[in-house]
C-alpha cells in the first residue's frame, strides 16, 4: 500500500519519473517495515531487510566450520555430528542439500567469525544466539572433548554474538561435566539458599523455554529443547542433593 501511495504523492511533484521514484521508495520502506513471514521472527525487526532462512542457514553451516576447523584439524567425527544432525531435523533429502553447501563451505580457507556473527547479532533474538552457541558446543564435543582451541574459539563467538559471560558458562557446563555442574547451568553459586536455587530455576526455565526460541530452524529449535531439558536435570539434581520439595 505504502508503494502505491508514494507512486501517486511522487506522480503530482514530477510527474512520471517521480511516480516511478515514489513507486521504489515505498516498496523499499515496505520491505523494511514488513511482517517477518519469510524469516517468521528468527530475525528480530531491526529497521534493516530481513534475512531470508536460507541465508541463516548459511551463516549457521559457516560457524559449525569455524568449530570444526578450530583446532586445526577436521575432525570426521564432528563432521558427522553435523551430518547426523542435520539428517535427524530436516530428512534425508533436504540434508544431503544443505550438506553439499556444508562441504563447499568447510573448504574455503577463511571465513570471519566476527563478520558473520555481526550480521547474526543484528538480525536475530537472544534467545535464538544461546541455542546458536549451544549447537556449536555439540560439535566440538562430538569427539568426546573439547580442546582449549575449540573453548577458546567458542568464547570468541560468543562475544561477537554478544552472549554474556554467566550464559556462556552455563552452557560450556552442560558439555563440560564437573562436581557443580548443576550450579553452573542454574548460573547460581553453591552457597546459594534454597529460595535462590527455585528463584534461579524459574528463570532459566523462563529464558530457555523452546516457546520464546521462535524460529523455523529446526536445528536451532532442536536445540532449545535439548538446553531446556539440561536445565530442568539440573535443577533435579539439586533438588535430590538437598531434598528440597
Amino acid at each position: 500500500m505504502i508503494k502505491w501511495v508514494a507512486a501517486v504523492v511522487g506522480y503530482f511533484i514530477l510527474r512520471f519519473p517521480g511516480a516511478i521514484l515514489g513507486f521504489l521508495l515505498g516498496s523499499l520502506l515496505e520491505n523494511m517495515g514488513g511482517s517477518e513471514s519469510g524469516a517468521k521472527s528468527v530475525f528480530k525487526s531491526t529497521g534493516q531487510q530481513n534475512v531470508s532462512p536460507r541465508d541463516f542457514e548459511l551463516n549457521l553451516l559457516s560457524l559449525c566450520s569455524i568449530i570444526i576447523k578450530a583446532d586445526g584439524q577436521v575432525n570426521p567425527q564432528e563432521l558427522e555430528y553435523v551430518r547426523q544432525y542435520f539428517l535427524s531435523t530436516y530428512g534425508k533429502e533436504r540434508a544431503n542439500a544443505i550438506f553439499r553447501t556444508f562441504n563447499e563451505v568447510i573448504k574455503k580457507r577463511e571465513i570471519s567469525a566476527q563478520r558473520i556473527c555481526a550480521y547474526m547479532e543484528q538480525r536475530t533474538r537472544y534467545e535464538v544466539r544461546l541455542q546458536l552457541l549451544h549447537f556449536l558446543f555439540g560439535i566440538a564435543q562430538a569427539d568426546g572433548q573439547l580442546s582449549p582451541s575449540e573453548v577458546a574459539k567458542l568464547r570468541e563467538i560468543a562475544g561477537y554474538l554478544r552472549v554474556g559471560r554467566n550464559d556462556f558458562e552455563s552452557i560450556m557446563a552442560m558439555f563440560v561435566r564437573s562436581a557443580d555442574n548443576a550450579y553452573k547451568i542454574l548460573e547460581i553459586e553453591k552457597t546459594a539458599t534454597d529460595e535462590e536455587v527455585k528463584k534461579a530455576y524459574r528463570t532459566m526455565a523462563k529464558k530457555y523455554h523452546p516457546d520464546r526460541v521462535v524460529t523455523e530452524n529446526e536445528a536451532i529449535r532442536k536445540g532449545a529443547e535439548e538446553k531446556f531439558k539440561e536445565v530442568q536435570k539440573a535443577y533435579e539434581t539439586i533438588q535430590k542433593e538437598r531434598g528440597i520439595s
